[in-house]
């Protein structure tokens, strides 16, 4: 029998029992309710027992108790749509997997025996919404029971909203409007985003063996909280460590969109971006100062008098003790605690494949080579303002920054990324100290004006200028070999 094809578009929420579906009609003024059914749902989910399905976001069940009993493959689509595949029972004791989906999922599992992974129940309520004679969407409120029978598996239950639109408009504007009203009402009706992007992967749980983005993200928030006393209390490369923390974080969410759910990853994005810009202000002042300090100590024009340097070294610890209160401010906001709230809510990816790694890897890469690009034609154009060209090489810098903390959360994985993230180091360093000199020479801009304010002399300010500009541009010797190595280090892949 031929697999009957569908294509499956919905959005799915999480919310607590005692909660009241939108009110009438639900989740859109312009449809009506034409029906109302109760169904009691039961699947069961095959994998192979290293979980190659799951792994690639394929899903195989069978399923009874709905319109649809039967075999069911779902596969991942563009857009948050899946395609699925369904085949009806032969009959009630029907247990074995169809010939016609063991060929749909031949190429993923290979020869490997399928076993169960997981039952999931669910008591459905289903209200269909039409218009106008036609069924738009299915709301289904779910009461869901689950077992895993991985190793560590437990039994869990949840509820959860679900809508899906109908044949009539999936993959129309029509229906992509629907969805958005639909998020909308029922956010508004006290609903949140599902912990899951699955019923399958929420069953699964803590059972789904972790990948070592994973263990990279896990390891990343352990070092945000581990630091966080340490920046409060002062010590020494405190804050640089858990500014890098941050940063890493909100990196290898970008690199690997997609993988994670749970949570608002980008509303979680956004706020490790601003974590990561209050101790910038704070680590700035830490690298300026001690660059400032070594230009005096090096300098050899005799401009730099004593209480130029005294009064330089005065303004920057009053920068640094500024922002270091903000830092401390921040560390006591419901702001912070509400984002390490965000990434404990991440529903991990699971343990993924090299081919995956490996094509975010180039993902990334692809990235650092379009920035190079631009850096390339235009960093040197004397048409442009000096801030301009310097920016492009500071994209390049963040790109690089990018592929790097991909690379060494892959680097459990089959894939031997050492190479690379000993390239990307390398080249991270060449662009970090072109770009130490930049912010320092912003600072001296700032400090000579306000040395002139309170009416000092500042052509020492001028001469220090000029040399961290030299020594910015001395640091770019070293780039067009850097970045080679980065190239040759992902062909090795």
């Amino acid at each position: 029998m031929m697999p009957q094809e569908v294509l499956e578009v919905e959005v799915k929420f999480a919310v607590e029992e005692g909660v009241k579906p939108p009110g009438p009609p639900l989740v859109d003024a312009t449809l009506s309710i034409t029906s109302t059914t109760t169904h009691n749902l039961s699947a069961t989910y095959f994998d192979t027992e290293d979980l190659r399905l799951t792994h690639a976001k394929t899903v195989l069940r069978r399923r009874t108790g709905g319109t649809d009993d039967g075999w069911h493959v779902k596969f991942p689509g563009e857009g948050g749509a899946r395609r699925e595949l369904q085949v009806p029972l032969a009959d009630a004791s029907d247990a074995e997997v169809p010939a016609e989906l063991l060929d749909a999922v031949s190429s993923v599992i290979g020869d490997a025996p399928l076993v169960k992974i997981a039952q999931v129940d669910n008591r459905r309520v289903e209200s269909v919404l039409s218009k106008d004679g036609i069924a738009y969407a299915e709301f289904c409120d779910d009461h869901v029971t689950s077992e895993s029978f991985l190793p560590g598996g437990q039994k869990q239950s949840w509820r959860e909203w679900e809508l899906e639109l109908t044949e009539a408009v999936a993959g129309t504007e029509a229906g992509e409007t629907l969805l958005n009203n639909a998020s909308e009402a029922m956010l508004a009706a006290g609903a949140r985003p599902a912990d899951a992007p699955s019923k399958l992967v929420k069953a699964l749980g803590d059972s789904l063996p972790a990948g070592p983005v994973d263990a990279a993200l896990r390891e990343t928030r352990d070092r945000i909280v581990d630091y966080a006393p340490r920046v409060r209390a002062d010590e020494e490369d405190a804050v640089h460590q858990m500014r890098v923390s941050t940063r890493t974080m909100r990196s290898l969410l970008e690199t690997f969109e997609g993988a994670y759910s749970g949570t608002d990853v980008a509303h979680l994005e956004a706020e490790l971006k601003h974590a990561a810009a209050v101790l910038g202000v704070a680590r700035d002042a830490e690298v300026v100062e001690q660059r400032i300090r070594d230009l005096v100590a090096t300098d050899e024009t005799g401009t730099i008098d004593a209480a130029t340097a005294a009064n330089l070294n005065r303004d920057m610890r009053e920068v640094y003790a500024a922002a270091h209160a903000e830092i401390v401010q921040m560390l006591d906001s419901e702001r912070f605690g509400g984002l390490l709230v965000d990434v404990d809510k991440l529903q991990r990816a699971g343990e993924q494949t090299d081919a995956e790694l490996y094509a975010q890897l180039r993902g990334a890469y692809k990235k650092l080579k379009k920035r190079h690009a631009k850096m390339e034609k235009y960093a040197d154009d004397a048409s442009l303002p000096l801030a301009e060209r310097e920016a492009y090489v500071h994209a390049v810098r963040k790109a690089a920054k990018k592929l790097r903390y991909a690379a060494v959360a892959a680097s459990d994985s089959g894939l031997k990324t050492k190479p690379l993230v000993k390239a990307c180091v390398n080249l991270q360093s060449v662009l970090g100290d072109f770009q130490d000199s930049v912010t320092t020479r912003e600072h001296l801009v700032r400090l000579a004006h306000a040395a002139h304010a309170r009416g000092e002399d500042t052509f020492a300010y001028g001469v220090l200028y000029q040399r961290e500009l030299e020594l910015g541009r001395a640091a770019l010797a070293g780039y067009p070999k850097a970045m080679k190595k980065v190239k040759k280090a992902l062909k090795k892949l």
